[in-house]
């Protein structure tokens, strides 16, 4: 694990921007496509800000969630809808984007089709992911029902409930987070701070996190 630390999470967002986009750059160089993964929630918000108005060739790009919550993108939980409205404007319209969810009463219902579509996409060139303070990543929840399969499996996507999870939610295996060519982790504030060390001196299985530190880059500013 590399770790990276910033003055402030302001120049964190930018200079991570830079990072993911030039990555994303090289990655085009030398192959046709690139697949990007990126997590929901507000923290990577202003990244997405940043790397929407960069003139990249978008249309060779494919971008996907590392982890969706099992409600349609109108709903205010949909991390769907947080792309749409902070990453997928500008510039980066033109990318080719793969949903986590399908018009199906369950996750399970709609599983067999989305990890064919994934699969195609695989492997993700560059992953961003971040981390609760329960060192939860993605969705895979300490605790969480499928947490083994998770974890462990071969299955690209898995279905997952927790009690940290309102919803239910579908997220990428531990196996194609790791096998992601470039992979960085965000976090913001002490507690954070403080949840990472734990999670450096527990089992997976305590703490998920712990499954994608070795090779991932976290970066990580106070406030």
């Amino acid at each position: 694990m590399e770790f990276k630390e910033y003055p402030d999470s302001e120049m964190m967002m930018m200079d991570l921007a830079d990072t993911l986009i030039s990555e994303l750059e090289n990655v085009l160089l030398t192959q046709d496509t690139a697949t990007l993964a990126v997590p929901g929630g507000t923290t990577p918000g202003p990244i997405f800000d940043s790397m929407s108005a960069v003139h990249l060739d978008w249309q060779r790009v494919s971008v996907m969630l590392t982890d969706e919550r099992w409600v349609p993108e109108t709903s205010d939980r949909s991390n769907t809808r947080l792309l749409r409205e902070r990453l997928l404007v500008g510039p980066a319209a033109m990318a080719n984007y793969q949903p986590l969810y399908a018009d199906a009463p369950t996750p399970e219902d709609g599983l067999d089709q989305l990890q064919a579509q994934v699969a195609d996409r695989l492997p993700v060139s560059v992953m961003l992911l971040g981390m609760g303070t329960d060192m939860h990543t993605a969705s895979i929840f300490p605790g969480a029902d499928k947490l083994d399969t998770a974890l462990h499996g071969d299955d690209l996507l898995v279905a997952m409930r927790a009690a940290g999870a309102p919803e239910p939610r579908i997220t990428l295996s531990a196996k194609v987070i790791n096998d992601a060519m470039q992979r960085h982790i965000v976090i913001v504030g002490l507690e954070k701070r403080e949840a990472l060390e734990r999670a450096r001196h527990l089992t997976p299985e305590e703490a998920p996190v712990a499954a994608i530190l070795p090779g991932s880059t976290v970066h990580w500013a106070e406030s």
